[in-house]
Order: C-alpha cells, then sequence, then structure tokens
C-alpha cells in the first residue's frame, strides 16, 4: 500500500473515523534537465547561503516569519501543529450538500482516503450514507501548513477528498469586462441557434473519461525517440514537422459552417434530416 500523505481523523458528527490521505492523481509529465547550451553540461540547482555562498544541506533549512526587516520567528513542524491541534489531525465535517450546489470552478485537485486500523466501520458507514442519499460533505483540511475546503464525496467503495478552491480564490464574472451588452449587440439568426443546439445534440454522448487521452505526450515521445534514432548528441536534425490542418477561420457565414459540421456527425434517428 502506498504510504499516506497525511494521517488524521474525519469528525463525522461525534464519530472519529481514522483515515489516510492518499494521491489520486499519477505523474505523467515529461521531465527536462536544464543543459548549457556549450557542453551540454547539467544545471544545478543550490540552496546557497546569501551571505557566504555555501551551500545549506536540507537538515539546516528552517522555515522562518519575516515580522521585521531582517527579524525572524523560525517555525518548526511542531509550531504549525501547536497553533491549532486539531485543525491539522482532523477533517471536520461542516455540512452535508448536493454536489450539483458546488461551482465546477472550486474543484482543483483530488486524494484518496484510506481507513486506519479500527476505522473501517465508520469510513464504511459514511461512504454509503453519502452514496444513497447523493450527498457530499464539506469540510475543513490542514495539509501542508495551509488550511483548505474540502469536499467528501463516495467513488466506488472509497471515499475521495477534493480539495476545493474558497470562494475568494475564484475571480468572478464582475472582475472582467462585462460580456452582457456585447451579446445583447450580437445577432444571430433562429435557424443559426436550431442548428447550433442540433450540432451540440449529435455530439452529445456519455462521459466515459477513459476515451480521452493525452496524446500530446504520446506525439512528442514518439518526436524524441525519432531525435534518438536519428543520432545522438546535440546536432541532431530533426524530422521534418507535418503541416498542421487549418481551422475553419471565422466568418459571418455561420449557417455553412454549421451545416458543414452537421454533416460530419452521423444525425441520430430522431434528428430531422438537412435538406
Amino acid at each position: 500500500m502506498r504510504t499516506g500523505i497525511w494521517k488524521g481523523s474525519i469528525s463525522f458528527g461525534l464519530i472519529s473515523i481514522p483515515v489516510s490521505v492518499q494521491s489520486a492523481e499519477q505523474d505523467k509529465a515529461l521531465h527536462f534537465r536544464m543543459l548549457d547550451e556549450r557542453n551540454l553540461a547539467p544545471i544545478q540547482f543550490r540552496r546557497v547561503n546569501s551571505k557566504n555562498g555555501k551551500e545549506v544541506p536540507n537538515d539546516k533549512i528552517v522555515k522562518g516569519y519575516e515580522y521585521e526587516k531582517d527579524h525572524f520567528v523560525i517555525m518548526s513542524d511542531e509550531d504549525f501543529k501547536r497553533a491549532n491541534p486539531k485543525a491539522t489531525q482532523t477533517i471536520d465535517i461542516e455540512a452535508i450538500i448536493k454536489l450539483s450546489d458546488i461551482d465546477f470552478v472550486l474543484f482543483e485537485r483530488p486524494y484518496y482516503l484510506v481507513p486506519q486500523k479500527g476505522g473501517e466501520k465508520g469510513y464504511f458507514l459514511l461512504q454509503t450514507a453519502l452514496q444513497k442519499t447523493k450527498k457530499v460533505a464539506i469540510a475543513k483540511v490542514v495539509m501542508h501548513t495551509k488550511q483548505h475546503l474540502c469536499c467528501l464525496f463516495p467513488r466506488g467503495d472509497h471515499l475521495i477528498l477534493e480539495i476545493l478552491r474558497f470562494a475568494h480564490q475564484v475571480r468572478e464574472e464582475q472582475d472582467f469586462d462585462s460580456l452582457k451588452d456585447t451579446k445583447a449587440k450580437t445577432k444571430y439568426k433562429p435557424q443559426e441557434l436550431k442548428m447550433a443546439e442540433q450540432l451540440v445534440d449529435s455530439m452529445t454522448s456519455k462521459w466515459h473519461p477513459s476515451k480521452y487521452k493525452d496524446t500530446y505526450y504520446d506525439d512528442l515521445m514518439k518526436h524524441i525517440h525519432q531525435r534518438i534514432k536519428a543520432g545522438r548528441g546535440r546536432h541532431i536534425e530533426a524530422p521534418e514537422a507535418p503541416v498542421p490542418r487549418p481551422r475553419a477561420q471565422p466568418s459571418e457565414d455561420l449557417m455553412t459552417l454549421l451545416k458543414a459540421s452537421l454533416r460530419q456527425k452521423k444525425p441520430k434517428p430522431h434528428e430531422r434530416r438537412l435538406q
């Protein structure tokens, strides 16, 4: 079993459920080394003392809060816990709501919650109760010295902890130039709207996340392997890149583009075919 990145308890009413938090993400990013162009020597990033220029080992690095110029309060891991022991060790459920009530822009990062020894009964009691009522739990948790708003919801036999952004972390529509007047001035024909709705309907399907792949990752790896096959070192000739197919440019003739788009989609039985 993977090592949890956080251990504590879910506070569900008077019930305390010991759990560990484990990442639900997989790192599929490509990692590149920074090199000196002149001799391809790797660039090193070191943590050095700004006064004497000497490298500082990790076990000698501490966190400091600068309350005045060059005056610091040194904070240890224990200090962060002492500030609020309950908050650092508890996922404190504050409300139960419908998932549809949460604005999707608040979702940030998922984690799996795994029951610890002795917490199985409470864990599955909460998981099953949320599953049957189709509800989610809103809570707060402190991880990595920072308090987060979070949402607990069932996924299969597990509980997922989804880190949410606080409302003040999301820019609202009023923070941008209003589109109300622009929308009012933008005119389109009823037939164009009807065909746009038909196009939406023709593209509608059930959501299967596994269908969607990171194609850029595969293309990039293919390109890298081509470079390796062509030779070694920094003077490898890159294969000629294919010319991307140009997409349709914005046009006032939306009807033409809508018709062409619909022809690319197989119409459903209940759709009226275009004449």
